[in-house]
């Protein structure tokens, strides 16, 4: 359901700077002759009040008084609005320190340093490797302070001892095996100007390789790290709930100790909720890109995303009101139950749950115009989200059951096979790949039964099952 609310006067401040410019997204739509925004997410209908609409040029808002500061920073709150980043001041990089944890690699921490250019002062935390004396020359080679560790303490260990020795204002978090550019480092530099922002992550592209095979060009289309071509707000329950660690720009009097250094997988997500819960802001900005160096191999690159999958607990047990692999509110579910029994009445009864909820949006929006006209699209688009979870469970994070299902009904076959023609056709056409559907396809499934069994793993492992769960829980 969406969430509805006044814009005007009751909005708490984050005190964004005079010439501070932001745009509303592409998901945002302005309806009314201007008076009313729907949008965000969760999805809400927000009115303006006339020193609102009044500030609103085009789809652009520059923060010049009281009033448009206001609406901006609800904006970004929000997610309706993302910051126009070419219009924010620039920030010297020399305000930055690039601290790089590395255990051997000297090849990519010379690659790395490299791009940089020696363009920030750069820290590089050698996490106990077990040759050190190649990286310690690189490092040396490139004018780079190193910080050996007498034993190793993992990515989020290393980074944390580098951080400790940053004095300047910003921290660049940049694993070894990225190619960056200080022009992407600039960029994100600029999204400072809001003095609420604690962290903003770049998109995070394939490495161009020599010798590009099937994984390789899976991942340059899908790769669990690429977040897509959409400026967003990071937060859970939100289209971009997190953002990795392959590079992070982040204020460092935002960060307090760093990240949990228990954790092995999964502390930059954990790092990300817990500054988002302190009521900081984290973005995602594609306009900055950094090169990955993907696995290339089938033993590496699966047993790499069962590694991503085993952090859901650790995850579960820090956050667990965020973990839930899928988000639906009940109506939703109710809808997959009806589809998925394959009864002459489902149908029906999918339409009678579409009908109702359509009725109960169109009850609240009440300073829309055409309320039921709203209430049809966004019911519209609730049902597809529905079903495109309900794809990701039981291709991804139900595997097992529905392994276990297929053995034993007819019906949950079907509902396999349309799950997995459908996201086929749909991831496929979305991320354009330099390979065929059907090696795409075998590679998707791969992707989706190496982090579900990582996922289960950990579950079982903890004898808990909170990872696994669904959230069916009804916001307002």
């Amino acid at each position: 359901m969406p969430h509805a609310g006044v814009v005007g006067g009751s909005l708490v401040s984050a005190r964004l700077p005079d010439g501070f410019v932001v745009r509303l997204n592409r998901h945002t739509r302005v309806v009314d002759d201007g008076a009313v925004l729907v949008g965000g997410s969760p999805t809400r209908i927000s009115r303006l009040k006339p020193l609102a609409r009044r500030a609103i040029q085009g789809r652009t808002i520059t923060v010049t008084d009281a009033a448009s500061r206001a609406l901006a920073d609800h904006l970004l709150a929000t997610g309706m609005a993302d910051p126009v980043v070419d219009e924010l001041p620039a920030v010297d990089l020399a305000l930055a320190t690039a601290v790089i944890p590395v255990r051997d690699r000297p090849r990519q921490l010379d690659r790395l340093l490299a791009g940089l250019g020696g363009a920030l002062p750069v820290l590089v935390v050698d996490d106990d490797s077990l040759d050190r004396a190649p990286v310690a020359a690189v490092a040396r080679r490139h004018g780079a302070e190193l910080v050996p560790l007498g034993e190793n303490v993992g990515p989020a260990g290393a980074r944390n001892a580098g951080l400790a020795r940053v004095t300047t204002p910003y921290v660049v978090f940049i694993d070894s095996d990225v190619v960056v550019e200080p022009a992407a480092i600039e960029t994100m530099l600029r999204h400072f100007a809001d003095p609420g922002l604690a962290m903003v992550a770049p998109r995070v592209l394939g490495l161009e390789s020599d010798r590009p095979n099937w994984i390789t060009r899976y991942e340059d289309a899908r790769s669990s790290l690429d977040l897509g071509s959409d400026s967003s707000s990071v937060r859970p329950r939100s289209p971009v709930t997190w953002v990795s660690s392959t590079c992070l720009v982040a204020r460092v009097d935002a960060l307090g100790s760093g990240f949990d250094a228990s954790m092995r997988v999964g502390e930059d997500v954990d790092l990300v909720w817990r500054l988002v819960e302190e009521g900081r802001r984290v973005r995602f900005e594609p306009a900055a890109s950094v090169h990955h160096e993907h696995r290339s191999t089938l033993r590496a690159w699966l047993g790499r995303k069962a590694f991503y999958g085993t952090g859901a607990h650790p995850l579960a047990v820090r956050h667990p009101d965020d973990i839930a692999p899928v988000v639906l509110p009940p109506w939703g579910a109710a809808l997959l139950v009806v589809l998925m029994a394959q009864r002459r009445w489902s149908l029906p009864a999918a339409l009678a749950i579409a009908a109702v909820t359509v009725v109960r949006i169109g009850r609240r929006a009440t300073g829309v115009r055409h309320p039921y006209r709203l209430a049809v699209r966004l019911t519209g688009y609730g049902a597809i989200g529905a079903v495109t979870q309900g794809f990701a469970l039981l291709l991804r994070h139900w595997w097992p059951l529905t392994a276990i299902g297929c053995l034993v009904s007819r019906r949950v076959r079907n509902a396999v096979v349309a799950a997995t023609l459908a996201d086929t056709v749909i991831e496929y056409a979305r991320t354009r790949p330099r390979l065929d559907p059907l090696r795409f396809a075998a590679a998707r499934r791969l992707d989706d039964a190496a982090y579900g069994a990582g996922v289960w793993w950990s579950a079982v492992r903890a004898r808990s099952p909170k990872a696994l769960l669904p959230d069916l829980r009804r916001r307002r």
